[in-house]
Parts: C-alpha cells; sequence; structure tokens
C-alpha cells in the first residue's frame, strides 16, 4: 500500500487537542492545498472563513449544539459554498447573469467540500488532527449573521484544526461491495447486514458493552424525523432560489 492510501484509509475525527498551535505558515499551505482541488469548470465557488475572536468560536460551538472542541482547537475553519464571487465576476465583463439556480446551489456545495478534502488530507500528512462539523447548519442564519457572509453565500461545515491529544480507533466502512456496483443498481441488503454486525461489535468494543447499536440502528434519528427542515427556506433567503 502506497503512503497515500495508508493515510487516506486511517482518517478518524479528532475532537481532542493539544494546546500546541498550527503556524500560520502551515495553515496557508493547507488552504493552497484545498485550491489545489477539482473544481467545476474553474469556478472555484468556495471562500473560508478562518474564525480567530474566542468569543465567535465559543458561539459557534453553541450553536453547533455544544461542541465544545470548535472553541478548544488550534484553529477553526468555516467552509462557504460562494456563488457572490464568480457571478459578480462575469457581470462585470457585461454578461447578463442568471442568479438562483439549482445547479449553481450543487456547483458551490460540491467545490466547497472538494476543496474541504483536501484541507483534510493535507492536515493529516502533516500529522494533525480534524473534525467535520456539520452542526452550523443547526442554525445556519445565526452562525451567516456572525461571519457576515453576504447574499449568494452560506457555510456549508465547519472544520476543526489542530494536533490530536488522543488517537480514537478508526470507524469500520461498509463492505466495498455494498459500495462498488458493476454496470448497473445492485441490492445490498445483505452486505449491510453483515455491516450492522461489524458496527455492533466496533460499539460493544469501544464501550465495554455499554452500547448496543448497530449502523441501521444509527440511522433513525436521521430519518424519523424531518432533519434541518429550516435549509431551504434559508438557503432560499441567501439567494440560492434553487430555479
Amino acid at each position: 500500500m502506497n503512503p497515500v492510501i495508508e493515510l487516506l484509509k486511517s482518517h478518524r475525527s479528532i475532537r481532542k487537542f493539544t494546546d500546541r498551535k498550527i503556524s500560520h505558515e502551515l495553515l496557508l499551505e493547507l488552504i493552497q492545498a484545498g485550491q489545489s482541488a477539482a473544481t467545476s469548470s474553474h469556478v472555484q465557488a468556495y471562500s473560508v472563513i478562518h474564525v480567530t475572536t474566542p468569543a465567535k468560536r465559543e458561539k459557534i460551538a453553541e450553536l453547533a449544539g455544544g461542541q465544545d472542541y470548535i472553541a478548544t482547537c488550534s484553529d477553526f475553519l468555516v467552509f462557504c459554498a460562494d456563488m457572490k464571487r464568480p457571478t459578480e465576476a462575469s457581470e462585470r465583463t457585461g454578461a447578463n447573469v442568471v442568479r438562483g439556480m439549482t445547479e449553481q446551489l450543487l456547483v458551490a456545495s460540491v467545490d466547497t467540500a472538494l476543496m474541504a478534502q483536501n484541507v483534510a488530507i493535507a492536515a493529516e500528512s502533516e500529522g494533525l488532527g480534524i473534525c467535520y462539523i456539520g452542526g452550523i447548519r443547526n442554525n445556519p442564519q445565526a452562525v451567516s449573521d456572525l461571519l457576515q457572509l453576504p447574499e449568494h453565500v452560506y457555510p456549508v461545515f465547519g472544520m476543526c484544526l489542530g494536533y490530536p491529544a488522543h488517537e480514537p480507533d478508526i470507524k469500520p466502512r461498509l463492505p466495498v461491495e455494498a459500495i462498488l456496483k458493476e454496470d448497473h443498481y445492485s441490492d445490498d441488503r445483505e452486505q449491510v447486514e453483515v455491516f450492522d454486525d461489524t458496527m455492533h461489535s466496533y460499539y460493544q468494543q469501544r464501550s465495554s458493552g455499554k452500547k448496543d447499536a448497530n449502523w441501521s440502528r444509527n440511522l433513525t434519528p436521521l430519518f424519523d424525523t424531518k432533519l434541518r427542515p429550516h435549509m431551504r427556506d434559508f438557503l432560499v433567503e441567501r439567494g440560492f432560489e434553487m430555479k
């Protein structure tokens, strides 16, 4: 196995960090590595907010559901889908710009995720730990107000960065047979049942028998309620009308 693949397969979320700070020079290198990710039509539809004010980080930790490591990690980034920059650049050339298309939302969201994952991989290659924070979408308007995000920009997720203070186990993934399908979509119930057994064993070992769960049961809170029902109205208010 080459070292890049080994690094990718060793990912785990880090939620405890040492007091050691990431140098500004390294942080810039990580962002530049992120910029090297693939981007649709070279649009580069993202902006990254480096949140340095302690009070702002503490407020975001609260808005994200009490995730204290947002305030205690070395650096906290908010990755934003940004259609303001490219549409305004196009408009300045004299183009009659059409805004609010669903495809623009998809392009900006995908571009942002690809860029962030490059940052994550680059960070882990330097011995750092990362943790994505989707919880900022619990209160996206409050986060947007706090970070003064303009129209046509929305916060997709945050990322904690720092030097790890713990070494959590690598969480198992679905069998590759469930993910990789040949020529057509095929049923994967059998692989999911096997994976449920794998995850049950993982949780039992990690919790000394205190957590009786598996993958399928852990999905329940995501799908038996309307998860973040405010997001559509929020995105429309941001200018992503999904026309």
